[in-house]
């Protein structure tokens, strides 16, 4: 995030604030509630590269319908507006979002919902317990700025970002429950342990002994025993049950709760603790395997439902997983890249080189379990596996080049790489599809996301035209700008929350039980232009080895990317059968990877010529 300017925020400071975490909180503007005839208009704009002329034409007729004065579209429209307006209601997407994007869903997290980073190799500590123990100390000052209320705001252009899904990071749970999940929420002063898990089995390590906390050194030393006292059996992984379906997980906790009364203090130590720490007993070695390694592991040595799980293994490798339901990957990203470079830039505090005697030792949490438990995760076990091995992911970790060089080319490097991504997926499919860019809209109080609809008329043209052997250089490149200069025009609507997604899904919640579905939703580029072929994001540090996530459709990609100084990256993720338009692309994930490659390198060429010779020292 850009750091405020020297003139400081527009944004007034609310001198009642309870630190300054907090203190643009209240004077953030509410979300706003574009207008319809704008939204409708950008939508056409959208689907029309995605459309054929009859197709197009049908879904135009349905927005005249919609937007037709005194139709249904202008009173959902006035429904929106009110419920924005309500003074109980802090921004009229979250709760609806919240339930129908995260809480609601009932397929498992891991794999559909949660996402990971995973880190750069510590060469100071090569040892399990020596590694978690240094990530554990810088993520407990972390949490203590947020709990206190004093981490300075994130910034975008020089204005503050909403901080309250910071609130979710820390002793927060997502507890399964039908129709839908809740969030647990527990005092972060009252619950100073954190959980290991090793082997399966659970460990409780208070990290605060005395009124003081545990030092580097002193934490080590119990990640050590947590080694050690796991030996080499692994336990029932109880945890493989949050793996499973929301709905299934939500019959299996009742009955682990039902096979003892001691199940629930155990469950409760678990869901209450400050975040979990997973020492996992492989040794990925490659970007792909450790990528794999943090994505979902085994998927039994884990709690999914943690929202903030660091990753240890035992050659020295690192990551983080993250539960997504109540707060997005910016926020945790700023968690990692706190630990990653403060440890990396040796400025957290370990405490004493001492460790004191008398510390007590890591308590290990028994479930109590019988034939029904057992039943249970040996199907949840059975369902991970089969889940996850019809997935393969892959990383393009693209050293040639990076931001330095992209911003010689005049051009935004987001818009560099999702013309890459775009490029790519068209030498693959000769089509363009339906691509998805996570844009956030955090500027506003409990902003979340939206979606950069990155294909356009001018990505068409652009990719269709370097694909076009006749066509000379600075033709391809006028395609290039134009395609770039609209990708980011979205964006910035995005990021303003004048996208289409949000504002047609809070339309579409203004419907009353008895009103019939306008044409506009039942139209089939409706559903079409929101089938999201390409998942993309972009989230960036120095410090990570990788980031990435899966597939949001059955015949989609997930791509995460990064954008570094001298490095561009990309995670591929995707059914190992991919089934698109009735074709099976075996290695798809590995054919896209190639295919990224090469027109990262056909990018760079064709710009490279393009650019002044003075330009090129």
């Amino acid at each position: 995030m850009s750091p405020a300017t020297s003139r400081g925020p527009k944004t007034p400071v609310d001198p009642n604030a309870p630190g300054p975490m907090l203190r643009y909180q209240s004077n953030l503007p509410k979300l706003p509630v574009p207008r319809l005839e704008l939204t409708l208009q950008r939508y056409l704009q959208s689907v029309r590269p995605l459309l054929s002329d009859e197709d197009y034409h049908r879904t135009e007729q349905a927005v005249r319908e919609f937007e037709a004065p005194g139709g249904l579209g202008q009173q959902l429209q006035q429904r929106l507006v009110a419920r924005a307006k309500d003074p109980k209601i802090v921004n009229w997407m979250e709760d609806w979002w919240l339930d129908q994007a995260y809480m609601g869903y009932r397929d498992p997290v891991v794999v559909y919902v949660s996402y990971f980073f995973a880190f750069k190799e510590d060469k100071f500590r090569t040892v399990p317990a020596k590694r978690a123990a240094a990530i554990t100390t810088a993520a407990l000052e972390f949490k203590r700025q947020v709990v206190e209320n004093t981490l300075e705001p994130e910034y975008a252009k020089g204005e503050p970002l909403c901080m309250d899904s910071y609130k979710y990071m820390f002793n927060n749970c997502r507890i399964p429950k039908k129709p839908s999940d809740v969030a647990g929420m527990y005092d972060p002063f009252k619950n100073t342990h954190i959980v290991a898990i090793r082997k399966n089995k659970f460990y409780i390590v208070e990290t605060v002994h005395n009124g003081q906390q545990l030092s580097t050194n002193e934490l080590e030393q119990q990640f050590q025993q947590v080694i050690d006292n796991a030996g080499h059996i692994p336990a029932l992984p109880i945890g493989a049950l949050t793996a499973e379906n929301r709905d299934k997980w939500t019959e299996d906790r009742e009955i682990l709760l039902a096979a003892h009364p001691e199940n629930k203090a155990v469950l409760e130590k678990i869901e209450t603790a400050s975040f979990v720490v997973c020492l996992d007993d492989s040794s990925p070695v490659d970007r792909d395997q450790l990528s794999r390694a943090c994505w979902h592991g085994d998927g039994r040595n884990r709690f999914f439902d943690k929202p903030v799980q660091f990753i240890v293994f035992e050659n020295g490798k690192a990551g983080f997983m993250g539960e997504h339901s109540c707060m997005d990957g910016t926020a945790t990203c700023r968690l990692n890249e706190f630990v990653c470079d403060g440890l990396n830039r040796n400025k957290i505090n370990h405490g004493s080189e001492q460790v004191r005697s008398g510390l007590p030792a890591p308590q290990q949490l028994q479930f109590q379990v019988n034939d029904k438990v057992e039943k249970a995760v040996a199907e949840a076990e059975q369902h991970f596996d089969e889940l996850i091995g019809k997935y393969d992911l892959t990383v393009l970790a693209y050293q040639a080049f990076g931001k330095n060089l992209i911003k010689k080319f005049k051009c935004s490097p987001d818009a560099f790489a999702q013309m890459v991504i775009q490029l790519g997926y068209y030498k693959m499919f000769g089509v363009s599809r339906p691509t998805y860019e996570s844009g956030q809209t955090r500027k506003f109080q409990r902003g979340r996301t939206e979606t950069s609809r990155t294909v356009s008329n001018e990505s068409v043209a652009f990719v269709k035209a370097m694909e076009n052997p006749r066509l000379p250089n600075e033709v391809k490149v006028a395609a290039f700008r134009a395609a770039t200069k609209s990708q980011g025009a979205y964006m910035s609507a995005a990021v303003n929350a004048h996208g289409v997604d949000r504002h047609l899904f809070g339309l579409k919640n203004c419907l009353r039980p008895n009103e019939p579905k306008p044409a506009l939703f039942t139209d089939p580029a409706f559903a079409y232009s929101q089938h999201w072929f390409l998942s993309t994001s972009q989230l960036t540090s120095e410090h990570f080895a990788g980031y990435g996530w899966g597939p949001v459709v059955s015949d989609g990609f997930g791509v995460a990317y990064m954008i570094k100084n001298e490095a561009l990256q990309f995670n591929v993720a995707c059914l190992k059968d991919l089934v698109v338009g009735g074709k099976t692309y075996k290695n798809a994930a590995y054919h896209l990877k190639q295919c990224l490659e090469d027109a990262a390198n056909e990018l760079r060429d064709m710009l490279i010529a393009d650019m002044p010779a003075q330009a090129k020292l």
